[in-house]
Parts: structure tokens; sequence; C-alpha cells
């Protein structure tokens, strides 16, 4: 496990507002009898089998909605796609592929949805990686997925529309 960083490092300010962890607070006073130090940076652990990341744990980011970091539980599905898209920020679309029968010639058809999913930044996705993303509250109007798990790209020389399932 990472080491526990005991001082407060400040994140990078690119944002209008003051970007700072909720749980943390930075003007904590220094005990000089304390027996064990606290962590400078809230980090948790989500549950269902999935590791924190290390770049969670040493991170510098401030995102509230990361389930690592941020206010947000995973609860519901846990779900597996190729990431399509990551023109948004902090947002990715991911590409859910299927097979649906059709009862009246016994076959089955491809088919596939496309799920807007928040990715925090401790995942560097590329297009063509396949993630695991956890269903949580509304993050905004169409984000109802975050990404919990990250797997490097395989093959790259399949195309963006390629159909794989998992």
């Amino acid at each position: 496990m990472a080491p526990i960083r005991t001082t407060y490092v400040e994140c990078d300010q690119h944002e209008k507002a003051y970007q700072s962890q909720d749980a943390i607070f930075v003007a904590r006073k220094r005990v000089v009898g304390a027996k064990k130090a606290k962590s400078m940076r809230y980090v948790k652990n989500i549950g269902l089998g999935i590791k924190t990341p290390s770049t969670a744990i040493e991170g510098t980011y401030v995102d509230k909605k990361c389930p690592f970091t941020g206010n947000v539980n995973i609860r519901g599905r846990i779900l597996k796609g190729v990431v399509a898209s990551t023109k948004m920020n902090r947002t990715i679309i991911v590409r859910r592929d299927y097979l649906h029968f059709i009862p009246k010639y016994r076959r089955y058809e491809k088919r596939h949805k496309n799920v807007a999913v928040h990715c925090s930044p401790a995942f560097s996705v590329k297009e063509g990686d396949v993630v695991t993303i956890g269903q949580c509250r509304p993050l905004s109007k169409t984000v109802r997925f975050n990404v919990v798990a990250h797997e490097p790209a395989v093959n790259v020389a399949a195309g963006k529309k390629s159909f794989r399932v998992f």
C-alpha cells in the first residue's frame, strides 16, 4: 500500500473555484504529542472486490464525483465496455455490444448501446481500452455510471465500431 501523506499538498488550481477535498480540513493545528498522524487526503475503499488505484491514494487531484476520493457510492449494476470517445472533460463514452435474439428466424443480431460514464483522473483511459463501470446516483443529465477499473487496449488494430462481447 502507498505511504500515508501527513502534510497537505495543494492540487492544481485550474478551476474558477478553489479546489479542495470536502472531508479534509486544510488549516488544522499540528499537535506536538500526536500518536498517529492522520492522512491529509480522503480516500475510501468502494468495496465489491475492487482495489483503490494507487493514483487515487498518492495523487493530488480533486474530483467530487470520483468513487475513490469523492462523494459518490457505487451501487447497482457493474458492467464492462470499450471506450469509444474521450472528447469530454472527465466524461467518456463507453460502447456496450450485445446479441439480440430474433425468435422468428432463430438467429441473433448484433446491437450496441453507448453509455456516458464519468472518468476520474485516477484513470488515464484512451479509445479502445476496456473499462469496468459501476452504477451510481445521477451525476448529470446523462451520466449515471463511474469508471471503477481500467484495462489497456490489447488489440489496437480493431476499429472503433468493431463488435466485441465480453
